[in-house]
């Protein structure tokens, strides 16, 4: 199942599923009540919204050997984690906005794990029912920021630097080599697959899990491959992951 956001005229915003005829929407939400409806609406009728709203979003570091290689990065013992503000999600067609002063802004196509229940000390074994699904992210860094801070916290914070989406898909399996890509203005930037991690899914949730408590809607950015590299005002990028879909962005200068 692939369950989308989107903001429509009959009902503002709400969830549905893809189904082959349109998007059928659907009362409350996947994390909660949930209750099917009888309405299907063009998917030109409707406009996808990122498909969570998280209370946070964590992501992990240095999670690609090629990535961390690339930035003259030695790979962690444990995952790397940081923290990105839920501000900075948007949705697909959303333009990234890029703040003035801020230096080089690099793209970095990720796969993001949506949560579906509480979840605090979980083991690997029992991460799986835990979890909704997945969807695509691109964890926008602002690289000279990230260069002269200490913490990453500026230079991944900004409003509109973290767009998601298209969809959530329930049945996505991370262990399989989906392939994941990027590309710039059409240009192939990003090439690997999603199972290339240093830490997988299972142990990357129960670590952060260790951490702090995950609540339903809660983004888990698991890494980017190689080719991570810069944006500018009038770009388009797409990040594509295999059984997912394409999440595309606009670049704007403000």
């Amino acid at each position: 199942m692939k369950i989308v956001r989107i903001d429509a005229e009959a009902d503002d915003i709400t969830y549905g599923t893809v189904e082959p005829d349109g998007i059928r929407l659907y009362h409350g939400s996947p994390f909660f009540q949930w209750e099917r409806s009888e309405t299907v609406l063009p998917i030109t009728e409707v406009k996808l919204l990122s498909p969570v709203i998280p209370t946070k979003i964590i992501a992990v570091g240095r999670n690609y050997v090629d990535h961390a290689t690339e930035l003259g990065n030695d790979v962690p013992d444990i995952p790397a984690i940081f923290l990105k503000p839920p501000t900075t999600v948007i949705g697909p067609m959303a333009p990234i906005r890029i703040p003035p002063g801020v230096g080089q802004v690099d793209h970095e196509a990720e796969l993001a794990v949506v949560m579906g229940k509480v979840t605090h000390n979980v083991s690997q074994d029992d991460v799986a029912e835990h979890i909704l699904g997945y969807t695509a992210a691109n964890d926008v860094t602002a690289r000279a920021l990230q260069r002269t801070d200490v913490q990453w916290t500026r230079a991944k914070g900004f409003d509109s630097f973290c767009p998601l989406g298209p969809a959530i898909d329930t049945e996505f399996d991370p262990a399989e080599p989906n392939s994941i890509t990027c590309r710039v203005n059409g240009e192939l930037t990003q090439d690997g697959t999603v199972s290339d991690v240093v830490f997988d899914v299972p142990q990357i949730v129960a670590f952060v899990s260790s951490v702090m408590t995950l609540l339903p809607g809660d983004v888990i950015l698991t890494g980017t491959p190689a080719g991570v590299g810069p944006i500018a005002d009038g770009d388009k990028v797409e990040v594509e992951i295999e059984g997912i879909g394409v999440l595309m962005n606009p670049v704007v200068s403000l």
